[in-house]
């Protein structure tokens, strides 16, 4: 797994922006962090892990809500600051509020408009944690 790890350039915290956007649409939908670990089981397993700051805790996407990423491939930015991977979004929703993609809001007249609908609310997808 060296080849994997040693040309990322991690920054203080040991950790790298991931992207996540859909294969077909190639609409983003989501960026987070991915520690040494979530990459290599990211690599490993072919779905989506990361590393959450808040949880200070590795996880893979989807383990509470079941909206796992299948991931199709793996791609590093020139600066190796970057991990793109490129997905199957399973059920649809990669956002927490239910909604297709995190980027939902677009700067329009001089405000943030909603622009998805939420597609499950999240009380419903988190229900065993609420």
């Amino acid at each position: 797994m060296d080849n994997l790890l040693n040309q990322i350039k991690w920054d203080k915290d040991g950790l790298v922006c991931a992207i996540a956007q859909d294969a077909q649409t190639k609409r983003i939908l989501m960026v987070a962090y991915m520690n040494a670990e979530a990459l290599i089981q990211t690599a490993t397993t072919g779905y989506a892990h990361y590393y959450s700051r808040s949880r200070q805790k590795q996880w893979q996407k989807g383990e509470e809500s079941g909206h796992v990423q299948k991931v199709q491939s793996l791609h590093l930015d020139c600066d190796g600051d970057a991990v793109l991977m490129l997905i199957e979004q399973v059920g649809g929703i990669s956002c927490h509020t239910g909604r297709e993609s995190c980027f939902y809001r677009e700067w329009q007249q001089g405000e943030w408009q909603i622009q998805d609908p939420v597609l499950k609310n999240e009380h419903e997808i988190y229900q065993s944690k609420n």
